[in-house]
């Protein structure tokens, strides 16, 4: 359809062109995206096979839609998601505040328009990109904001009686008719606020300062909401919540490999970043793996959830250590150390909420606790299991590297020490060397030193060796030694 050669209510009439609701509309693109094999949601992993179809059984059933989760689970992103499946472009009378449809105009003034030009009222398209209105509940939201008021300056300026309908200045959700209208936290939303929507969601119909108003607004609502606002800031008073046609659970990534994928698809790098840095596999997993371990953590508040804006912010806080670790040292390609972690727990501590005991502890001690917490889960995937009890003068598999330590007496790994200095130290370590040839063979080169300082951290959480923080890096000991050392 060539828009540009309609621009009146004769030439549209004339083209064909039938109009629908929303509803319809979406659920007639759903219709030839899936029978077409085509992705809905683009961009949106983890949810094929539990979120998406029910979301798409609630389009399908033209419901108004309640998402609720737990922060950072992609509630937002869904509704927006939502607009790729409208149509490209729909017609509205020109200068109509609420996108009056041509063909079934509900307001005064496009009705009046209509009435007086015929099939010369002018008509504009309005792109799919224009039809998502959102708004966040918070306290100050009013009945006037959302739905409308009577706006005194035009009536001065009309010289019109409070009577008259052309006297009201419609709110948001009038002027998203035909539109995708999106309430973030509706249990922030007052309840005499709840209650307007009513009528809206029931009738489609507006009230405005008594004046006796039937616009059935053409609209697809979706409303986002946190399990955890139910009984600490608000809740969804019923009778609106009886009128939302589907709710649909969200949740977060179900295993390391999806949580990845949103990490890198939604990082922020520049090309410098991406050129300087390189970040091996065992690093992303690692770093995925702290926001499991926060999710089932004794010092986080599990009702309130990790969001998976965590693990994007302390990605880059990652990228960014490293690159400030080369630029320092004049180098112009580095690669992530396990040390670099250390530079992720400003990320952390923003986004947890603490329970009582982690309070206690401190949030960066917290951060620092997930972190050592995810080596402790990950190492026995990659090295055998070590055993809590072990028979006195039995070898295991690390026997060679924890007699080095104790032979040597460990070394220090300090945080800014060029990335020659950094071979040179790992490199001088033998067994490890062995170990590594024994149980990693397949590893790449470039991920060979971040694996031996994993090695490192792994045995220091399973008692074996100890690590110290020092002013500018890390003391790596045997175990009794370090004891002794401290007496």
């Amino acid at each position: 359809m060539k828009i540009e050669n309609m621009n009146t209510l004769g030439e549209l009439r004339a083209s064909g062109y039938q109009s629908k609701s929303i509803k319809d509309e979406l659920r007639d693109n759903l219709r030839e995206k899936i029978k077409s094999g085509s992705s809905t949601f683009e961009g949106i992993h983890g949810f094929e096979n539990t979120v998406i179809p029910e979301l798409e059984r609630a389009i399908l059933s033209r419901h108004n839609i309640n998402l609720l989760g737990l922060r950072g689970q992609a509630k937002t992103r869904l509704a927006r998601k939502m607009v790729e499946l409208l149509d490209e472009y729909i017609p509205y009378v020109s200068g109509s505040e609420i996108n009056d449809d041509p063909f079934c105009p509900i307001s005064r003034f496009a009705k009046d328009l209509i009435i007086a030009k015929g099939d010369e009222t002018p008509i504009s398209w309005l792109h799919r990109s224009e039809r998502f209105y959102e708004k966040l509940a918070t306290p100050d939201v009013t009945v006037a904001d959302l739905i409308g008021d009577v706006d005194p300056i035009k009536a001065a300026n009309l010289k019109l009686s409070y009577a008259d309908d052309r006297v009201i200045h419609f709110g948001m959700i009038p002027r998203a008719n035909r539109c995708i209208f999106v309430i973030n936290e509706l249990p922030d939303l007052q309840a005499r606020i709840q209650v307007a929507l009513f009528n809206i969601l029931q009738e489609g119909d507006i009230q405005i300062r008594g004046f006796k108003l039937r616009m059935p607004l053409d609209m697809q609502f979706v409303f986002t909401a946190n399990p955890e606002d139910y009984t600490n800031r608000g809740s969804i008073v019923t009778p609106l919540k009886d009128r939302i046609g589907s709710q649909i659970l969200t949740h977060y990534p179900e295993n390391i490999q999806i949580a990845r994928t949103i990490t890198e698809q939604e990082a922020q790098f520049d090309s410098n970043q991406d050129n300087t840095v390189y970040v091996p596999s065992l690093a992303k997993d690692l770093l995925e793996q702290i926001s499991f371990e926060a999710r089932e953590s004794e010092y986080v508040d599990h009702k309130s959830g990790v969001s998976a804006r965590m693990s994007i912010t302390a990605y880059e806080n990652l990228i960014s250590t490293a690159e400030r670790r080369a630029l320092k040292s004049g180098a112009t390609q580095t690669t992530v150390r396990l040390s670099d972690f250390m530079g992720i727990i400003p990320a952390i501590t923003g986004k947890v909420e603490l329970v009582y005991e982690g309070e206690q502890e401190g949030a960066a001690v917290v951060a620092e606790h997930l972190i050592a917490a995810a080596v402790r889960t990950l190492f026995p995937n990659y090295f055998p299991k070590i055993e809590k009890l072990e028979k006195p003068n039995e070898k295991t598999a690390y026997s060679d590297l924890i007699e080095w330590f104790f032979a040597e007496n460990g070394f220090q790994l300090l945080d800014d020490c060029s990335d020659e200095e950094y071979q040179t130290i790992l490199g001088a370590i033998v067994p490890l060397e062995i170990l590594l040839k024994e149980y990693q063979a397949d590893l790449v080169k470039e991920d060979e030193l971040f694996m031996k300082e994993f090695v490192l951290w792994g045995l220091v959480e399973f008692r074996k060796l100890s690590k110290d923080r020092i002013f500018e890096g890390y003391q790596f000991k045997d175990i009794y030694g370090s004891y002794i050392s401290k007496l």
